[in-house]
């Protein structure tokens, strides 16, 4: 039997699917423990969606290895001394995956459908107070805003901002069964809950994200499939029917000692965990509640005990790395562990105790050990006198459900240990001004502050106003920071696989990639 058939084999029954299509000597297989929410970058905020649609679309700016925002499609840019107008000069040849070429119509498009006003983007508000976008000839494109922005250009490298080629407003099914992007991997098909397979794009020039090679990828399919259980998945790595997957987190020390596979641990994440609240309802309305939370949690224990020293406990509302944050400044401000203190804001706000438990429901989304870490919380929770139900779902059905649980004033407190990904305090406008991605806390003087860290340009004003706002966020327990994951984001790489690596805000890169 030959080699490429064992990988077939393999393929179909790692992923339980029969009908697995053949796998070529070209072909990598990425295996994830989730799929994504959409291929339209429009209608959704999670990881797993935003890892997809950075190989399928291309945006106006890249970052460099350190994040910083860098040129892509856009070579250059200039911006009006007011602040108000932004115009970008585009590289000339990008074609779409049809053959249309690229040009600034598409960027045009893409704007205008980010705000269009019976179905805007999920973070329109990331986009700024954007007003216009102007096609002023076919390389150069003007946007026009409001007011003056300072977290446009750092957006402007995020998949969030993805360039959607303007074919897609007739293409049948965008979002589901089609996506026309200018990026390195074009889209074969989806099978939801299942598999992305991508072709490489020929005709994909390299202008500036972080890859050596200036072209098309080398291999010439892509295969995204979803295996939940983490031994499947090694298990696949280990026969070859995968390539690159999240392993186990308990195998990871074995793996990295026996060198059976390489293991890539992704750094600069700009990933943020954190507990939120449904606060417009009992009893999270209440500040005491939600700090007795803040201090029954033993974030350092907890993290020790599920992932080791593979993450990191995070003291401010936005992730290391991000420009503002300040571990010093921010643990002043964040209630830290005090299971004692907890018990008597608990038995002050309602007198809840051991004895008398307060019932809530905790959200959490499936994958890397969180049911795990989530059973540790719920211990640390009961000691103090909060009884938490888990309740595990997929992200996109979590996020769904943050947002209701924010709209329905009656019912059960609800809890949830949410997760971010970005690569400027403007994540913190995003979440809670008003009205908030989750329809959560808002109110007039936190959305003055937040206004302010969005138009300072210079960085130590700009640095001041965002030390407020976390400041504000975190005195009053309204998001309660835990810990900054690498866990979610190893990847264990078969022997033969060589140029993989991981860019900033955990973007994997295939297009250096050989056997």
């Amino acid at each position: 039997m030959t080699a490429n058939r064992l990988r077939q084999l393999g393929l179909g029954a790692v992923l339980g699917c029969a009908a697995a299509s053949p796998l070529a000597a070209k072909d990598i297989v990425w295996a994830r423990y989730g799929d994504i929410d959409t291929l339209d970058p429009h209608r959704a905020t999670s990881t797993l969606s935003l890892q997809v649609w950075s190989l399928i679309y291309d945006t106006l700016l890249a970052t460099d290895a350190t994040g910083a925002p860098v040129p892509n499609l856009a070579e250059s840019w200039e911006v009006s001394e007011d602040g108000l107008r932004y115009t970008f000069h585009l590289a000339e040849g990008v074609m779409c995956h049809d053959g249309t070429p690229l040009d600034a119509n598409d960027v045009k498009y893409t704007v205008e459908r980010a705000f269009d006003a019976q179905n805007p983007s999920v973070t329109q508000a990331s986009w700024g107070p954007i007003t216009a976008a102007e096609a002023v000839d076919p390389l150069t494109v003007k946007l026009t805003l409001s007011s003056p922005f300072v977290a446009l250009i750092p957006f402007l490298a995020d998949s969030f901002s993805s360039i959607l080629c303007d074919t897609n407003a007739e293409a049948e099914g965008f979002g589901t069964s089609a996506a026309i992007g200018s990026g390195p991997w074009m889209l074969d098909s989806w099978t939801k809950g299942d598999r992305i397979v991508l072709s490489r794009n020929p005709a994909y020039v390299n202008h500036g994200k972080l890859a050596e090679n200036p072209g098309a990828p080398y291999m010439d399919r892509l295969v995204v499939t979803t295996v939940p259980e983490p031994q499947t998945r090694l298990a696949g790595l280990k026969t070859g029917a995968i390539q690159i997957a999240e392993p186990p987190l308990d195998d990871v020390p074995a793996l990295q000692e026996s060198g059976e596979l390489k293991i890539a641990i992704a750094e600069n994440t700009g990933q943020n965990v954190f507990w939120e609240f449904a606060l417009h309802r009992a009893p999270f309305d209440d500040q005491r509640v939600r700090e007795a939370v803040a201090r029954a949690t033993d974030v350092d224990t907890a993290l020790m005990l599920i992932y080791g020293d593979l993450s990191i406990p995070e003291q401010c509302p936005i992730s290391r790395g991000v420009f503002g944050n300040d571990q010093e400044f921010c643990a002043a401000h964040r209630a830290q562990y005090d299971p004692e203190a907890a018990k008597a804001l608990l038995a002050e706000a309602g007198g809840w105790g051991p004895d008398n438990p307060l019932e809530v429901n905790m959200l959490v989304w499936t994958g890397g050990k969180r049911d795990r870490l989530a059973e540790v919380f719920q211990a640390q929770l009961a000691e103090v006198g909060i009884k938490a139900n888990i309740q595990m779902m997929d992200i996109g059905t979590m996020n769904a459900r943050v947002r209701q649980e924010n709209e329905t004033p009656d019912g059960i407190g609800s809890m949830d240990m949410m997760t971010w990904s970005w690569y400027d305090p403007d994540i913190l406008y995003a979440l809670w001004h008003s009205p908030g991605a989750y329809r959560g806390y808002t109110s007039p003087e936190l959305d003055a502050m937040l206004e302010k860290t969005r138009v300072l340009a210079d960085p130590d004003e700009r640095k001041a106003a965002v030390e407020d706002v976390m400041a504000y966020l975190l005195d009053k327990s309204i998001h309660v920071p835990l810990y900054t994951p690498g866990w979610e984001w190893v990847f264990a790489v078969r022997p033969e696989v060589e140029g993989f690596h991981v860019a900033p805000f955990v973007y994997p890169v295939f297009n250096d990639v050989k056997f």
